[in-house]
């Protein structure tokens, strides 16, 4: 077979899979009933950029050819015992450059931040010292000393503004260096973290507090407490933009900028949480506990996968673009690959950092690199199979020019999503219910009465765990009636108002006086008259 016809046939082949596709999306259509032409309308044109956006992204999967490569070990060798020196030797200039370390000892424990595209390095040491770089060119943009405590770092929506968690309060400075707010509402900060598509800066801190920040206008979008005392660990979900808060006392909640409570909350440990990584799915959830436990979690079903064990609790966790899980726990750094789905056994890969402590451990975005933060200062590793190899530039482009990155922000602005749009199934909006007025009363109607009919034949509403109190509001009369469910007319309740009522009707009948024509030889028939009515 030429060239030529095999190329044809494959153009055929894709084209092939593309119309499949469209065909099974135009099955899967749902038919909806409006009476309103102007509604049905505006569905249609809906259901075809729907149906448009599929193909385009079925033919764009043609263009995607890269493909993520991993270490893979040959006989008795294992990945996890490759250290970064040998990796060095075999890796080209540019990715054997990514491989470096930081000097920086006066002024840790850091923590850091990549840019969306990967591109720019955000660091900020313990005391005070902050610092941005393009850390592949080694570009120095800027430094400085704020002269007080940082706790956290988190850039904004591109690398002209970034938020610092200082002492009091949270700032955000320019790429300069300049302080450009303080924000006042961020009272004593400890974790950051920013929600892209909503131009929303989310902190918490000792106060016990979540604060959403509209950094387009400066208003705050929402300010609710949690309700379990200061919090050190924050992580926003990327799939829904839902924020997620580890506690204290074990608990993970899930907040909305617009909601006083939270969406959800699940109990991962039973001590502190110390660190918390989301997959960009939206679908895993890794904890890690002051019991040394780090728990994978599916957090559509709330349930808990599976577990592993660090020698230490670990500070600080991170989820590649591919899957990838690393955990940074005392001196060391472990990477585990397809470990979020299945429990593995053995890391994929492994460092120790000798004569310190890891302090934060970050993946950067589209490349196959892991930054993370010690007492002394900042460090690369190469990690094979970690980044995204084919990316998408109207998302994030790692070779962004000036002019491409001003009309980014600017197309980001105008498609700027509302705080009141952030839920737990962010697909919820633009949904129709077919089902009319009347169906959705029936099938409530008959939801209850399902429900009604379990709980009466699990034998909830008998009164068998009335407690031996006899006052006030909990007396036994009180108590019995509030467990029989006084809204609630069954067959037994019916029977016992007719015999109260027949009972009222006898007393009634007691305290009558007899009229005098009732009296003597014929009061017995008057009597059967009276019982019988």
């Amino acid at each position: 077979m030429s060239t030529a016809e095999s190329s044809n046939k494959g153009g055929a082949f894709a084209k092939g899979n593309v119309e499949e596709t469209a065909a099974s999306y135009s099955d899967r259509k749902e038919k909806v009933q409006v009476k309103s032409k102007k509604a049905i309308h505006k569905v249609q044109h809906e259901q075809r950029r729907r149906e448009q956006a599929i193909l385009d992204a079925a033919r764009a999967e043609v263009l995607m050819t890269e493909e993520a490569g991993y270490l893979e070990a040959e006989g008795m060798e294992r990945t996890y015992r490759i250290k970064q020196r040998d990796l060095k030797e075999h890796l080209d200039i540019s990715s054997a450059d990514k491989i470096f370390d930081l000097d920086l000892q006066e002024f840790g424990p850091y923590s850091m931040d990549y840019t969306r595209n990967g591109k720019f390095l955000l660091l900020g040491g313990r005391k005070g010292h902050l610092a941005t770089m393009d850390w592949r060119n080694g570009n120095l943009t800027c430094e400085f000393h704020v002269r007080e405590t940082i706790r956290d770092v988190a850039w904004l929506h591109n690398e002209s503004l970034f938020a610092v968690a200082q002492k009091k309060y949270a700032y955000i400075y320019d790429h300069t260096g300049a302080e450009v707010h303080c924000l006042q509402k961020h009272v004593e900060p400890t974790a950051l973290g920013f929600l892209p598509y909503h131009f929303l800066l989310a902190s918490t801190g000792n106060t016990g507090k979540v604060v959403y920040q509209d950094v387009t206008e400066g208003s705050v979008a929402g300010e609710h407490r949690t309700g379990y005392g200061e919090c050190h660990v924050l992580k926003v979900n990327p799939y829904n933009a839902v924020v997620n808060l580890g506690h204290s006392n074990g608990i993970v909640s899930m907040w909305a900028p617009k909601q006083a409570q939270p969406l959800a909350k699940i109990l991962c440990h039973q001590g502190p949480v110390q660190a918390m990584a989301i997959d960009r799915t939206g679908t895993y959830m890794a904890t890690s506990g002051q019991d040394g436990r780090l728990k994978i979690w599916d957090i559509r079903n709330f349930k808990q996968l599976h577990e592993y064990k660090t020698t230490r609790p670990a500070h600080s966790l991170d989820i590649s673009q591919q899957g990838l899980l690393a955990a940074g726990y005392g001196a060391n750094v472990t990477i585990w690959k397809d470990a979020l789905a299945d429990k593995v056994k053995k890391p994929y890969m492994q460092r120790t950092v000798g004569g310190t402590s890891i302090s934060d451990v970050m993946f950067v975005p589209y490349d196959d690199v892991l930054g993370y933060g010690t007492d002394k200062g900042i460090s690369s590793i190469v990690i094979p199979g970690s980044g995204e190899p084919n990316f998408d530039a109207y998302v994030a482009n790692p070779f962004q020019t000036k002019k491409q990155r001003q009309e980014a922000e600017v197309k980001s602005l105008l498609d700027k999503l509302a705080p009141d749009t952030i839920q737990l199934d962010p697909n919820f909006i633009g949904r129709l219910d077919p089902r009319t007025a009347v169906q959705r009363q029936r099938e409530a109607v008959a939801r209850q009465q399902q429900e009604y009919t379990e709980n009466k034949a699990s034998g909830q509403y008998l009164d068998n765990t009335v407690r031996n109190r006899t006052r006030g509001r909990n007396s036994t009369a009180k108590r019995y009636k509030r467990k029989r469910q006084s809204n609630i007319m069954d067959l037994k309740k019916l029977q016992e108002m007719e015999l109260l009522e027949k009972r009222m009707r006898d007393n009634e009948n007691k305290k009558r006086k007899v009229p005098e024509a009732e009296k003597g030889a014929l009061s017995k028939f008057y009597e059967q008259k009276r019982k019988s009515n």
